[in-house]
């Protein structure tokens, strides 16, 4: 007889491998104690930028209190600027470069020499020791350029002598072309005029992003930045020697999550700037004079003043061995021979 087949057969049984539930519930193990190491490796980096936020802003007001205000406070355009004026004669305005403040120039000593025969006014560009950097408007040297010509005007300064050091080169050409009533003479210091290939500009300009700019400055930066000061007062100075004054200068105020801001844009727009500048050397028609150190670490003189020379033809170029990029700091006698042949050349 043959077998009946049952339509009810059961379905073939399932084997699961020994351990299988196992190896699952150890999965969602791992992933549950990675995800609680991640969540404790973001509270820990929450809670040490938190607190270096709070105690650099703890450095930069007690900076603010052993550094108060030197001069005297003026409104241009909607902008609050700081100044300092010592001296009488004719105008000269000192326009200090990116990084710097007013007591750059004092502690140089320029300033008390050169009011002995002239009327000296030093500013902070906008973003640096007192001055105002608002962040609706990008500061290129142009927009620079209107604001401190517009100030010079409300305190009687016409036809001066300006001198811009390095990044404020950019400036004081730009407030020749734009605003020759103002503008008398000009000495360029150290100056960068002509677009090149710069390595160092990227990762300096990082504290001028929205955002994680924000976050880095005033957090990072300025402990990164307090590392590096040693390294960078080499190049700015060498091959010269950082001489003993410029200790005066307020390192702390320098390291402001605020003034790094203003440095870091300027160093994104140093190459830009440079770029637009090119076609106005040309159209210059003061006494110029332009002085830079033969050694300059931060921008080549024979690339840069020796060209720049070489386009402007009423320019006078004095380039100093064994000086580098603070010229006025190590070769202050020159920089005031400098204003003064100028001066004299535009009276």
């Amino acid at each position: 007889m043959n077998a009946s087949i049952s339509s009810n057969a059961h379905p073939p049984p399932i084997y699961h491998q020994p351990g299988s539930r196992d190896a699952q519930a150890e999965a969602r193990a791992r992933l549950f104690r990675g995800s609680a190491r991640g969540l404790a490796v973001g509270a820990v980096a929450a809670a040490t930028l938190g607190a270096l936020a709070v105690l650099n802003h703890r450095r930069a007001i007690a900076a603010e209190q052993a550094h108060p205000p030197i001069g005297r406070f003026l409104d241009a355009d909607g902008v609050r600027l700081h100044y300092f004026e010592r001296g009488a004669g004719s105008p000269l305005v000192l326009l200090h470069g990116n990084g710097g403040m007013i007591q750059d120039f004092l502690s140089s000593g320029l300033v008390d020499k050169a009011a002995l025969r002239h009327r000296v006014i030093v500013f902070d560009r906008p973003g640096y020791g007192y001055s105002e950097r608002p962040r609706d408007k990008l500061w290129t040297p142009e927009a620079q350029a209107d604001l401190l010509a517009s100030a010079l005007r409300q305190i009687g300064v016409a036809k001066a002598t300006v001198l811009g050091h390095s990044w404020a080169c950019a400036v004081a050409v730009a407030m020749a072309e734009r605003h020759p009533d103002v503008v008398g003479s000009l000495v360029l210091e150290g100056g960068y005029f002509y677009p090149s290939v710069r390595l160092d500009v990227v990762p300096m300009s990082l504290p001028a992003i929205p955002v994680v700019g924000d976050i880095l400055r005033h957090t990072v930066s300025p402990w990164v930045s307090r590392l590096l000061w040693p390294r960078l007062m080499r190049k700015i100075f060498g091959p010269a020697p950082m001489p003993e004054k410029f200790h005066a200068f307020p390192r702390e105020m320098a390291l402001r999550p605020s003034q790094l801001r203003a440095s870091a844009e300027e160093t994104a727009l140093m190459i830009p700037a440079a770029v637009t500048a090119q076609g106005r050397y040309a159209r210059i028609r003061v006494p110029v004079t332009i002085i830079a150190g033969q050694g300059d670490r931060m921008v080549m003189a024979r690339y840069q003043s020796a060209r720049l020379h070489e386009e402007i033809s009423q320019s006078t170029f004095i380039c100093l061995p064994g000086t580098g990029h603070m010229v006025h700091q190590t070769a202050t006698a020159e920089v005031l021979g400098a204003v003064e042949h100028v001066a004299a050349k535009a009276a």
